[in-house]
């Protein structure tokens, strides 16, 4: 995708005894997940970011100007005892550029029936496409 804007970002993974795997991202305070396998894990922390950055997005909060390494990562401070690392991609938007689009009548009142913001559906649904291709 012409102009696209995909980051990497770094998971860290803890492991305490008589618990779930538990997921910290330390380029976003707050953005936590957790599984019962590691793979579980791993799915709902990029679910978990993905949210974290659109809700950040939606309120005009600032991200990352850049994306910490995974040497970075593993020298923060909540790397200590961490089990393992991992990658997710995730896209950063560029600037916004208004377009003409012709939709089904039908499709439009669907997608306003549980959206207030058929712009940001529809890029979310094509950026979510284009991962796929």
């Amino acid at each position: 995708m012409k102009g696209q804007n995909i980051a990497q970002f770094v998971g860290i993974i803890h492991k305490d005894k008589n618990s779930d795997y538990s997921v910290s991202f330390p380029d976003f305070v707050g953005c936590v997940s957790a599984g019962k396998t590691l793979q579980e894990a791993y799915e709902m922390a990029r679910e978990a970011l993905h949210g974290h950055i659109a809700t950040m997005i939606e309120y005009g909060d600032k991200l990352p100007a850049k994306a910490m390494t995974l040497d970075e990562a593993q020298e923060h401070s909540s790397a200590k005892g961490a089990e393992t690392f991992f990658i997710v991609d995730a896209y950063l938007p560029s600037k916004k550029k208004r377009t003409n689009i012709t939709l089904d009548v039908d499709v439009i009142h669907a997608i306003n029936s549980i959206t207030g913001n058929l712009s940001a559906f529809l890029q979310e649904a094509a950026i979510e496409k284009l991962h796929h291709r």
